[in-house]
């Protein structure tokens, strides 16, 4: 039987990523936001890449809005993420690792497209919100797959190089694992009420 999901995935989605290094607790780069897809183990730092995982596979979580994102570029070439929802936050393309929690009240009237196991609402005819739901997925239906062998075989609906810039109210600047950076200004710097006047001369001073 066909793998579909490969044996590091569930360890990466219940990692707890952004805790500071034992081992490089006084160093500047000491945030735990990498994963080794070799070892699958727990996250680490920026060090402990370096000596201790110096040849393998490896990806580096980031974080927007308190929430857990990869890039696009990194996880695609080791994973089939046909169905999940993309984001463009600052340039880079990301997807969330996990649900996450939305308001109770919301609702999914006039929605168009929704998370096939969580329901939140989607800006495109994706099935999923995240990798965890496409998980969940696969593990009670079997009708995808995060294999990439058979990734030629489906049809998707979007094409490849497409995302979605998040909801203005969401999207922040792309975190890659400063704690400092994480807990600073949260919010979209406001913009400037200065306006650039067009056509106005300027004179040289009146002699006296």
């Amino acid at each position: 039987m066909e793998m579909l999901v490969p044996p590091w995935l569930e360890s990466l989605l219940s990692t707890a990523f952004f805790t500071v290094c034992p081992r490089h607790r006084d160093a500047p780069r000491s945030e735990c936001n990498m994963f080794c897809l070799d070892c699958n183990t727990e996250a680490f730092c920026f060090y402990c890449r370096s000596t201790r995982h110096k040849d393998h596979s490896v990806i580096q979580i980031r974080r927007s809005s308190y929430h857990d994102v990869v890039r696009v570029a990194e996880i695609q070439n080791v994973l089939d993420i046909t169905g999940v929802q993309t984001y463009v936050i600052n340039s880079a393309r990301v997807l969330f690792l996990n649900e996450r929690p939305q308001p109770k009240c919301s609702t999914s009237k006039g929605v168009p497209h929704l998370c096939e196991i969580c329901g939140r609402s989607l800006l495109d005819p994706f099935r999923f919100c995240s990798l965890g739901c496409k998980l969940v997925r696969i593990k009670n239906n079997g009708d995808a797959t995060f294999n990439l062998s058979t990734k030629d075989e489906e049809v998707g609906e979007i094409r490849e190089g497409m995302g979605r810039r998040l909801p203005s109210k969401e999207e922040e600047e792309l975190r890659e694992g400063s704690q400092q950076d994480m807990y600073t200004s949260t919010l979209t710097p406001p913009h400037s009420n200065s306006r650039r006047r067009k056509g106005i001369p300027h004179r040289a001073p009146f002699g006296s």
